[in-house]
């Protein structure tokens, strides 16, 4: 059964305890951000995720989308979904107000999208690919096509996507054929086929805006000859309305293993009219405005399918009843005791629990340091903020979803042969949760990012935003008793954490490989030691606060023992990793390619 209810207080922790020493906050333009303001946001994102968006998850699974003539029609219930989605503003959240939006926090924002994607992740793609493309039109385009746009965009109604994919390329975009030939007024005529493009045709919306990457006549060979093109799917008439048919069309929908009441397209532009966005031959500067939005999104669909999954299994394991308790029954009016009784249950569950409350802390870090890249005081802020987050883009993304995957198939565990049928709804939330560590660049390319090309970037300045706050976070307080355990967790894996800094940067100068065979494992490493820092922090806040007797001890004491479990059960993966990484390439790259 799929339940879920928005953990509102947690997100609060997040947002007004957890991380006030990060150096990200007091940000003028969010003065008027108070913590009322943001629990009525929360509160009220809850309704319209809860009471809309969930009732049609499953059924928009069973449904999917379809092809008609050349249009694409989304599951029943949708149009009027996304119609009080966007009435209500909730695609505009963060989105500038000199568009039509609201400007609030990424902060807010991304635990609103936490719960829309717990709720209905194909339908969170509709206006997160949307938001994605703002970004990237506010950020590059001319004032013309900005006023052109980003008002309908932002209201909701219209749409944008991201077309990259080809048939005969993905990651390596070098190798992109989409042409774009100049017209006498200005404008491109765009052709060339895409694959995988989310939402390139839907019934939601009354224009679909495409950003397509192609290449002007004149372009050099590889990823430096790739220019950006704004691409409607209506051009307008006369009187400035869209009702001309551009020459971009879907031609099939993907019939995939999850995400079903999203429409992944396959788009043919013949010909069709289009503008270029931002410099010749720099598309891709512009469209990884877009793709490092979205890899941060796609992280938080992984967070809030491992929510929605956490939820649906808890509510079973109260609720089957399964054999007695190893140490006497527990519940002598039942024919059995609940399934939760059990060791082995309850350690599915805290895994579960713990890797939500874990990501969303470090969720909440991120996103505060997206508003200090964006508005932070001063200079010194803003870029301290880009650092951290060009660094834990990719953790976020990797880790985030590997967990989501690991919680939603735990889900399945949990419910036993009751999981593996349709009927209990959670073997959705695990095929929908495979998707996030495949596209916006798989997990693997996350990994070679993060060792490649976000370590040894302004000479390895961008680890200072995570080392340096755990470094002095362990000697802050390693007289601290009471966070003994903790310190000592996080400092062994911190240091294991370092030394496998120092090994891949040194092997890796003389042999890329050798850093390629580390990345997987130094990305969970990092993501381990960054989510134990969060849970130190954690506790150390929740026993202050049980000192003080302000109240909530329940919240608090539960908050200690999840980090507890987390600390005991799950960071001794941290020593496995750096065990790989030391092991370095040998066995993986000895081993003869005849033989697989």
């Amino acid at each position: 059964m799929q339940i879920y209810s928005a953990p509102i207080r947690d997100m609060q922790f997040v947002a007004h305890e957890l991380h006030t020493d990060d150096g990200f906050g007091g940000l003028p333009a969010f003065a008027e951000i108070t913590p009322d303001l943001v629990e009525a946001v929360l509160t009220e994102g809850a309704k319209i995720c809860e009471g809309v968006l969930l009732p049609l998850n499953r059924s928009g699974d069973e449904e999917g989308c379809t092809l008609e003539n050349g249009a694409v029609r989304t599951p029943a219930g949708f149009i009027d979904a996304w119609r009080q989605f966007a009435d209500g503003g909730w695609n505009a959240l963060v989105l500038p107000t000199q568009w039509g939006g609201q400007g609030l926090p990424e902060s807010v924002g991304k635990l609103v999208e936490e719960m829309i994607c717990a709720t209905n992740v194909s339908f969170s793609l509709y206006p997160g690919l949307t938001n994605g493309a703002i970004a990237a039109i506010d950020a590059y385009a001319s004032e013309e096509l900005k006023q052109a746009y980003l008002p309908k965009m932002v209201a909701g109604e219209w749409s944008g996507t991201m077309c990259l994919t080809e048939p005969h390329c993905g990651t390596d975009l070098g190798l992109l054929r989409t042409r774009a030939e100049p017209l006498s007024d200005g404008s491109y005529a765009v052709s060339g086929a895409k694959i995988f493009i989310s939402a390139g045709d839907q019934d939601l919306t009354g224009n679909i805006v495409h950003l397509v990457l192609a290449r002007l006549p004149d372009a050099p060979k590889g990823v430096k000859g790739i220019s950006l093109f704004l691409v409607p799917k209506l051009l307008p008439d006369d009187a400035g309305n869209p009702s001309i048919r551009n020459g971009a069309t879907c031609t099939a929908i993907e019939h995939k293993m999850g995400i079903k009441a999203s429409a992944t397209c396959q788009m043919l532009f013949e010909d069709a009219k289009g503008w270029l966005v931002g410099q010749p031959h720099r598309g891709l500067e512009a469209m990884f405005t877009m793709m490092n939005a979205e890899r941060v999104g796609v992280g938080i669909q992984g967070l809030g399918i491992g929510e929605a999954a956490y939820q649906s299994a808890v509510w079973y394991a109260k609720d089957r009843l399964q054999g007695r308790s190893l140490s006497g029954v527990k519940h002598p009016d039942k024919p059995a005791d609940p399934i939760i009784v059990h060791p082995d249950v309850r350690r599915m569950l805290l895994t579960m629990r713990a890797w939500n409350e874990g990501c969303r802390a470090i969720a909440g870090w991120v996103a505060r340091a997206l508003d200090a890249e964006k508005y932070g005081v001063d200079a010194e802020q803003r870029a301290r903020a880009a650092g951290f987050v060009a660094l834990m883009t990719p953790v976020v993304k990797a880790l985030f979803t590997d967990l989501g995957l690991e919680s939603a198939s735990l889900a399945v565990q949990v419910y036993g042969g009751h999981g593996f049928i349709r009927e209990s709804g959670v073997e959705q939330y695990m095929r929908d949760a495979r998707i996030a560590m495949l596209y916006e660049g798989t997990n693997g390319i996350q990994a070679l990012d993060l060792v490649g090309r976000k370590l040894p970037a302004d000479m390895g300045r961008n680890l200072r935003g995570l080392f340096h706050p755990i470094s002095a976070f362990i000697e802050d307080n390693a007289g601290d008793e009471a966070l003994a355990p903790t310190i000592t967790g996080l400092k062994r894996a911190f240091e294991a954490l370092q030394g496998a800094t120092a090994m891949i940067a040194e092997r890796g100068l003389r042999d890329p490989e050798e850093a390629g065979a580390a990345a997987t494992d130094y990305l969970r490493l990092m993501g381990l030691v960054a989510m134990a820092y969060c849970f130190a922090k954690s506790v150390k806040v929740a026993q202050a606060q049980l000192a003080a007797g302000t109240g909530e001890a329940a919240f608090y004491t539960a908050k200690i023992a999840t980090a507890r479990f987390f600390f005991d059960r799950l960071l001794p993966q941290a020593t496995a990793a750096f065990l790989a990484i030391k092991a370095g390439k040998a066995s993986i790259m000895a081993f003869d390619e005849a033989a697989f």
